[in-house]
């Protein structure tokens, strides 16, 4: 195949960063679904996360999550809890995401089917709203997230046929398959501390679209040992619900990243999170066989 570069800008001025796809049987998958994804509008164009300070990511997600429990609410109040900005009402609130807005591309909850589009809006935002707070409570790391509405996310993951593209700690810099579930994985159970887990709560990484998370930070193998340790106490915790759902604590329950694309560094890392930080929106998405030199050290 041959080599492929992922062309990202962003902002006013289009600030470009590039990326040289994986040649790699992952890279491929992933490459097939970004040529189905052309008919579909970009979806969000601005979420970006962990780029700056804390307390103003907080506040953002603030107002953005209250919006959506408002427009809801004007709807039919299902929501029944005023907004407290700590984990267990971020949980009350995704669990409520996860029951009215219905399984992915099975949304047949008739609170969905009856509402009006402003308010699925809302509902679907809420979803986003609420790991954004999660982002800002915990002061996580940089990244950003770049999908497409409505591309149907049918593809799934073969482990074995992928397990020498796949790892824990991926580079600086590295693009990843987005989760694209609705539910939430053994990590992100275990690491919000959810007792909201109905049948349907837990989704392991299996579907998998064009859709994709550029992570601007790296994580050392300590820091990943350390999560796995309290998600296999959490798992533990909750033995008899994973066995019921038929899951043993194996490989599609790792907190495995999915890297199918690298950063081409054209300038220190500074440099590049300073122009990420300034232009925090998305304006352009394409694949091509050319490696553009956007910038010089």
């Amino acid at each position: 195949m041959t080599q492929q570069y992922l062309h990202i800008t962003l902002g006013a001025d289009s600030y470009p960063l590039d990326f040289r796809v994986a040649d790699n049987a992952l890279g491929r998958l992933w490459l097939e679904r970004m040529t189905a994804r052309d008919p579909y509008p970009m979806d969000h164009a601005n979420r970006f996360y962990g780029f700056d300070d804390a307390d103003t990511e907080r506040l953002r997600a603030q107002v953005w999550i209250q919006r959506c429990c408002d427009t809801i609410n004007q709807y039919q109040p299902i929501i029944q809890r005023q907004f407290e900005y700590t984990q267990n009402g971020l949980n009350y609130l995704h669990h409520i995401f996860e029951t009215y807005h219905g399984l992915l591309d099975q949304q047949h909850h008739e609170f969905w089917q009856a509402a009006p589009e402003p308010v699925r809006q809302a509902l679907a935002e809420l979803n986003l709203a609420v790991h954004a707070c999660e982002t800002a409570l915990r002061s996580q790391n940089p990244r950003f997230v770049c999908t497409w509405f409505g591309l149907p996310k049918i593809r799934t993951l073969d482990y074995a046929a992928i397990s020498d593209c796949i790892t824990v700690t991926p580079p600086w810099g590295s693009v990843c398959l987005n989760y694209v579930e609705i539910g939430k994985t053994l990590e992100d159970l275990a690491l919000d501390g959810d007792n909201y887990i109905g049948a349907d709560a837990f989704k392991p990484f299996l579907h998998y679209s064009a859709d994709f998370v550029v992570r601007m930070f790296e994580e050392d193998h300590w820091t990943v040992q350390a999560r796995i340790s309290h998600m296999e106490d959490y798992y533990q915790h909750h033995r008899d619900y994973f066995l019921s759902q038929g899951w043993d604590f194996g490989a599609e329950l790792m907190p495995y990243r999915f890297p199918v694309a690298q950063l081409i560094e054209t300038e220190s890392r500074a440099e590049i999170m300073q122009n990420i930080q300034q232009r925090q929106h998305i304006t352009r998405v394409y694949i091509d066989e050319t490696m553009h030199h956007s910038h010089t050290r």
